[in-house]
């Protein structure tokens, strides 16, 4: 994350939301045999009170595979992201950067009971289907029981119960406002519309 406090004045309320609405991150855990992090790319649902995350993972994933007990993980939300030219600032002696939303979310991750996998899946499709209103949601009551069974013996819920959260927003706060719109206005122009609207309206 980045260092500079201009970029992390969003409260742990903001970036939870933040985490919530996207709903996709990359999990990270370090390899209890002392390599490299472990890394899987994940759905997850956020508990209604915001003090878990739940997703689940193919039994042949590493980190299913090596994590058997608590483990401290972290889930990293990547938001939108695009470069900004020192042409869009109307400024003298400037220099490139790029300007993003990153959200992690830190907690203990556990493994949860078998029993627990049908929850947890009809909880994360009922999460995303939802937002495909008025679409009428898929269930897992669609699919055939055999086929249902066959799944779930394939993958293995998890819990990630949260001791922290970190944002960085970084969408040139540190620059005049005249520089900032004009660099809103130039991502907008590069096709990067959700990042300019979140440009011109920065975080309390």
């Amino acid at each position: 994350m980045h260092p500079n406090p201009i970029y992390r004045t969003a409260e742990d309320t903001q970036n939870l939301a933040f985490a919530r609405d996207r709903g996709f991150g990359m999990l990270a855990v370090s390899d209890p045999d002392g390599g490299v992090p472990l890394l899987s790319h994940v759905p997850f649902c956020v508990s209604e009170d915001g003090t878990a995350l739940e997703l689940h993972l193919v039994r042949s994933n590493p980190i299913a595979r090596r994590v058997t007990a608590s483990q401290p993980a972290r889930i990293a939300v990547q938001g939108p992201e695009a470069y900004i030219s020192p042409d869009w600032y109307g400024m003298e002696d400037q220099v490139p950067t790029w300007n993003y939303v990153a959200v992690h979310v830190d907690g203990v991750l556990e493994r949860m009971p078998d029993d627990s996998l049908r929850g947890v899946l009809d909880r994360l499709s009922a999460e995303f289907e939802n937002r495909l209103a008025p679409k009428t949601p898929w269930t897992l009551a669609k699919t055939d029981p055999e086929a249902t069974a066959k799944l779930m013996r394939m993958i293995v819920p998890y819990r990630l119960t949260v001791t922290a959260i970190d944002g960085t927003w970084k969408l040139t706060q540190n620059k005049p406002d005249a520089a900032r719109l004009g660099a809103a206005d130039g991502v907008e122009a590069n096709g990067a519309a959700e990042l300019a609207v979140l440009m011109r309206d920065l975080p309390v």
